[in-house]
């Protein structure tokens, strides 16, 4: 099984919205995937809480199969529209992925 994180920090005032407004739409459109990719075997979004300048906004974690369920994970069109929104209100990225 292969553990695959991301952290994210959203633009204020991208696409008209704030950051707390980018991380609840994250957490509704990723959540939504359960169900779509057969590959998600388990999939969390936690929107930040924290007031520590060094903390992300929003944070994914997605436990799949393999490598190659990331992969196909990762290039399933419902998964592609929401990375493209991501790619459009997002400050900075952070991946981690892990053997568990």
């Amino acid at each position: 099984m292969l553990r695959h994180i991301v952290m994210w920090k959203f633009i204020d005032g991208a696409k008209d919205q704030s950051v707390s407004q980018h991380a609840a739409w994250m957490k509704e459109h990723l959540e939504a995937l359960v169900g779509v990719i057969p590959e998600i075997r388990s999939l969390e979004v936690g929107i930040n809480r924290s007031l520590s300048p060094m903390a992300y906004d929003a944070v994914l974690t997605l436990t799949v199969d393999d490598a190659d369920a990331l992969q196909r994970y990762r290039q399933h069109p419902a998964h592609q529209a929401i990375s493209q929104y991501c790619h459009e209100v997002r400050s900075a990225r952070t991946v981690v992925d892990y053997d568990i």
